[in-house]
């Protein structure tokens, strides 16, 4: 999907939903910002496999899009802090039962494959 699909209101809404969270770090970052803040380092220690420069843009692109706020304090070195928007929080609470329903495939799964 394009990031373009973000921006465009001809589209259905689960597409401008989704647009807003493909790839393959933006709904685990939206679910590390839940607990609250957290700086960028923070980030990267939690994911190992992100690079900074795919976490850097995955941030911007959410904070584009007004999921998440980006707040620098003004301190040497610089201090970058991220944290959810009332948007972001709003999108993940509509993603709760999508979760839901993925731990539940999940747990689906498992029972098949000790079945099997």
């Amino acid at each position: 999907m394009t990031r373009g699909k973000a921006q465009d209101t001809e589209v259905c809404g689960v597409t401008a939903a989704v647009a807003v969270i493909d790839g393959k770090w933006k709904c685990l970052l939206l679910w590390m910002l839940e607990s609250g803040p957290h700086r960028p380092g923070e980030m990267r220690r939690r994911i190992p496999a992100i690079s900074e420069k795919v976490l850097t843009q995955a941030l911007r692109e959410m904070e584009t899009d007004g999921l998440v706020h980006r707040e620098v304090h003004d301190v040497v070195p610089p201090k970058t802090v991220y944290s959810l928007t009332d948007f972001g929080r709003e999108l993940s609470e509509a993603l709760a039962p999508l979760a839901d329903w993925g731990h539940r495939r999940l747990d689906r799964l498992a029972e098949e494959r000790a079945a099997s």
